[in-house]
């Protein structure tokens, strides 16, 4: 077993209350991969068959619009999980891309086998719930919030609750999640620091 799945076992155990061998059996359905900084593991057009459970690094989700720009969906972290859902879900074409932006180490779990799973035992079925579920509530705020706040206290508020972000992920990539400009998000650190000397 790999030292991904070794760590991710050992969360198991700790924190869902899975036996060794349920453990086991479950990550046995899970393939570890090491993903390059850059790697697109999932592309518009083709069906996202996999879903892939983050050990170590972060990924962003992005579509490009027609005049080329990025637009990020999402960014994940250790920890969290990342695939196209629409596609992955509902067999459908992709619409957006999954790029690694660092080296990375992931679990990789097919729809197939994720619906084993889940069928197999309540408790597997409820650990892909409860991750579900919270995928749900974050995606519901990060609405509210695009909808409800402005550039800077959408920025203030990433910050607080994410500053393990604001070291490992780029600042255009953050600006861009967080709806503005890399030279605006500039402005706003910039201001924040005058205010603090």
């Amino acid at each position: 077993m790999g030292e991904g799945k070794n760590i991710v076992k050992t969360d198991l155990i700790e924190n869902y209350s899975f036996s060794e061998v349920e453990a086991d059996f479950f990550l046995s359905y899970h393939k570890e991969r090491h993903v390059k900084k850059r790697q697109i593991i999932s592309h518009p057009e083709f069906i996202a068959e996999n879903r892939f459970f983050l050990v170590q690094g972060t990924f962003k989700s992005y579509v490009i619009d027609d005049s080329g720009n990025v637009k990020v969906i999402s960014l994940a972290i250790d920890g969290w999980d990342v695939t196209d859902n629409s596609s992955y879900f509902q067999k459908l074409p992709g619409t957006m891309f999954i790029e690694a932006l660092e080296d990375s180490t992931v679990l990789q779990v097919s729809n197939e086998s994720e619906n084993f799973l889940k069928k197999h035992s309540h408790l597997y079925e409820k650990v892909f719930r409860m991750i579900a579920e919270r995928n749900c509530v974050f995606m519901e705020c990060r609405i509210i919030s695009c909808l409800t706040k402005t550039a800077e206290e959408r920025y203030f508020d990433f910050a607080k609750n994410y500053p393990e972000h604001l070291r490992r992920i780029p600042q255009n990539v953050i600006a861009s999640y967080l709806g503005m400009t890399s030279q605006y998000l500039s402005r706003i650190k910039n201001k924040q620091l005058k205010k603090l000397n």
